[in-house]
């Protein structure tokens, strides 16, 4: 009875050695790139390409390595109203908005280009998230 909490603990100090290992390999697998990912989202999709053009061109100005844009699936929210608030319950009408999406990334980005990323100003209407990997 005795050898069985022992056991226990083996194997929990093993667990966790496990997570701390592949810790460990995810950044191993980067190869210690840090990668710079621009999600860009937009009603129009005319406004939106424009904005991710302006984007890339101010990377390359700066030399750095992208991959995109990549189109994401359109996200497409429909709504249903009534035509008549009192009787016509039949009768209805069919709403729906489009936002369409970009997906940016830049590998090993310079200061100056992050700098010169955050002073961009796009269109209104343009929503953007970024975030480091």
């Amino acid at each position: 009875m005795t050898t069985e909490p022992e056991v226990k603990i083996k194997k929990t100090k093993a667990v966790s050695k496990i997570k701390a290992s592949s810790k460990v390999s995810k950044e191993k697998r980067e190869d210690g790139n840090v990668i710079l990912r621009i999600r860009v989202r937009a009603y129009e999709n005319k406004i939106l390409d424009a904005s991710v053009k302006q984007i890339m061109d101010t990377a390359t100005r700066y030399d750095a390595e992208i991959v995109g844009p990549v189109p994401l699936p359109t996200e497409i929210k429909k709504y249903t109203v009534n035509r008549a608030s009192f009787i016509y319950k039949n009768t209805r009408e069919q709403f729906e908005i489009r936002v369409h999406k970009r997906l940016i990334d830049i590998i090993n980005p310079s200061a100056k280009t992050i700098e010169a990323l955050t002073n961009l100003s796009l269109p209104s209407g343009v929503d953007i998230d970024v975030k480091m990997l």
